[in-house]
């Protein structure tokens, strides 16, 4: 067993090294930035208010779900405990300057969550029980022609479909048993069985029902975690300028030890940012693609701008403040690890008594709703290997696996989930870069039609999607 962790360990090493997924990640989302001219930052606040304030196309727009219901069943799956844990780890171990990479990476990757996205929407399909399925492991193979496009396909549906037990089920389910037997005496075994219990309530209803708990779940989750970390802020406001300051000048100097932390090069915050902020926002991982393409909309330009907020709302936000309440606090010196150290810098002020309440109420929160959103994900995927008749019994293994997280240690599981993680995004980015040029076509030929995305559907008549 030491043997195969060991070998765990140097592949995650290799996967998220300075050779391989960084340079990708950052690569594909820079240059795609550029293809697309900004668009995340020309198209942001257009795209925030068809996804957040007109939330769904008007007319009878093909598709499961609502623009906003897919926004939220993605933000479900990405804002997880990578938003509490993996910060902290990011920054324990890379210093403040991690956090810079973790807005660069989520900056350049709001252009990949849009590709993706996009992608998604143009070339899903319908299947056998008349819903929508889409994402990297129908996009690669019907984008792409000739076999490597298919090899491309099903390499990322295989990988995605096992990294749900980690990424989003074992690894999350965890977090909350622990979470809750750490701060409120709850038996990890209690845990788990409730977590069961709602996963499989929810699940079994499907997408709808899945779009529908998160559009009321995820707000709801949101708003508590900012507003517990507005209070923070606002007790530790004169640090804020200081903390700014160390997040930019550490992220080119590396970070001298200080305290409990042992100190940091700009190779580490570069390597920790980059790798713990995919882990929170998934841009380039071509998970969200495959919720995008079950929203109702009449163009997949429309669809893929309302993703790219996601991106925004998860790392720019979420992700800041995390990282600002950690860094005011000075609990990054403290010398504790993930979310022991968030606890620790939301216990600080006005919250002392109750931060580790809140940090682990927000914990279970996040973590819920990841593991809903990457059911679906998992689900899909393997309904595109195997046919719609493993869907069911997918979901029915996963629900009981939530079980299985929940009891067991699983540090192993952890180092499995991040070499999955990234084996997932290596196909999803080399088919974003082949098909680039498709994407940026069709991104200006419609904006330069609908600018303000304020069009009607009888506007958009003359498109005709890839089948």
């Amino acid at each position: 067993m030491d043997s195969f962790a060991d070998a765990v360990a140097a592949a995650s090493s290799f996967v998220w090294g300075p050779f391989l997924l960084i340079p990708l990640l950052l690569g594909t989302g820079l240059f795609l930035t550029i293809r697309l001219h900004g668009l995340q930052f020309r198209k942001l606040g257009a795209a925030l208010r068809l996804g957040l304030l007109k939330r769904k196309e008007a007319g009878d727009a093909p598709g499961d779900i609502s623009h906003y219901q897919a926004l939220t069943t993605a933000l479900a799956a990405t804002v997880g405990v990578g938003n509490i844990a993996g910060v902290a780890t990011a920054i324990g171990l890379g210093g403040p300057g991690a956090l810079f990479w973790m807005w660069v990476t989520g900056l350049v990757g709001m252009a990949s969550k849009y590709s993706e996205s996009f992608l998604g929407s143009k070339f899903r399909v319908v299947d056998e029980n008349g819903e929508q399925r889409g994402g990297p492991q129908e996009y690669l193979k019907r984008g792409i022609k000739g076999p490597f496009g298919k090899v491309l396909a099903v390499a990322f549906a295989i990988f995605a479909a096992l990294a749900a037990f980690g990424i989003g089920n074992m690894t999350q389910t965890n977090t909350i048993a622990q979470s809750m037997d750490d701060t409120f005496g709850i038996p990890p075994l209690a845990s788990g069985i409730v977590i069961v219990v709602f996963v499989g309530v929810v699940l079994i209803g499907g997408i709808k029902r899945i779009g529908n708990v998160t559009a009321s779940f995820v707000p709801t989750m949101i708003l508590f975690y900012v507003l517990a970390g507005l209070v923070v802020l606002g007790a530790n406001v004169t640090a804020i300028p200081d903390a700014f300051a160390l997040i930019f000048t550490d992220a080119f100097t590396g970070t001298a030890a200080t305290g409990g932390f042992v100190g940091s090069t700009v190779a580490m915050a570069l390597q920790f940012g980059v790798a713990r902020g995919l882990f929170s926002n998934e841009s380039g991982l071509g998970s969200a693609a495959i919720v995008a393409a079950a929203a109702k909309s009449v163009h997949p330009v429309r669809q893929g701008l309302v993703s790219m907020t996601q991106t925004f709302i998860d790392t720019i936000i979420v992700v800041s403040f995390t990282g600002l309440v950690i860094i005011t606090s000075g609990a990054w010196t403290s010398g504790k690890e993930g979310a022991a150290m968030t606890a620790e810098a939301m216990s600080s002020g006005p919250l002392a008594q109750i931060g580790g309440a809140v940090v682990t109420i927000a914990v279970v929160f996040f973590a819920l709703s990841t593991v809903i959103g990457w059911a679906y994900y998992g689900e899909r995927c393997a309904t595109s290997l195997f046919g719609i008749k493993v869907s069911l019994p997918y979901r029915a293994i996963f629900t009981l696996v939530c079980l299985v997280g929940a009891v067991w240690e699983l540090e192993l599981v952890w180092g499995v989930a991040d070499v999955l993680n990234g084996l997932m995004a290596l196909p999803n980015l080399i088919g974003l870069l082949l098909l680039s040029g498709l994407i940026a076509r069709e991104t200006h030929a419609y904006l330069a039609k609908d600018p303000d995305l304020t069009d009607p559907p009888s506007a958009l008549e003359d498109y005709a999607p890839v089948r």
